[in-house]
């Protein structure tokens, strides 16, 4: 079961895409440049969350959160092209793919909930 919390629960979905794109980046190149995206991608997700909890305000809180949406959105894009073209049978990209989706819906309420609040 994923952590409730939605600082520990994107860390723990970083920690997950670092050990992914540490595997590809050991294979030849296109591998590695599209683990070099969902890298990028997928450990800002939680950078974000961590500073929108910090935000100076309401808006700094609802911006950092829903920059954290927009890197989740790209995430799930290179997750889905990475499943389709170099780990085509990767129950762990399937189940990252699955938790970044969660985690979309999830950013999504918190954002939609800031801006209703204001």
């Amino acid at each position: 079961m994923p952590p409730f919390d939605i600082c520990e629960r994107t860390f723990d979905f970083a920690v997950r895409i670092v050990n992914l794109c540490s595997t590809l980046c050991e294979h030849p190149d296109p591998s590695r440049r599209l683990g070099d995206q969902l890298l990028r991608a997928g450990t800002s997700i939680g950078g974000n969350v961590e500073e929108g909890r910090a935000g100076q305000s309401r808006a700094d809180f609802i911006s950092k959160n829903a920059i954290a949406l927009k890197e989740a959105r790209e995430a799930a894009y290179w997750l889905r092209l990475i499943s389709a073209t170099v780990l085509p049978n990767s129950d762990e990209v399937r189940d990252l793919h699955e938790e970044v989706q969660h985690l979309k819906r999830i950013l999504g309420a918190i954002v939609a909930r800031a801006v209703e609040n204001t």
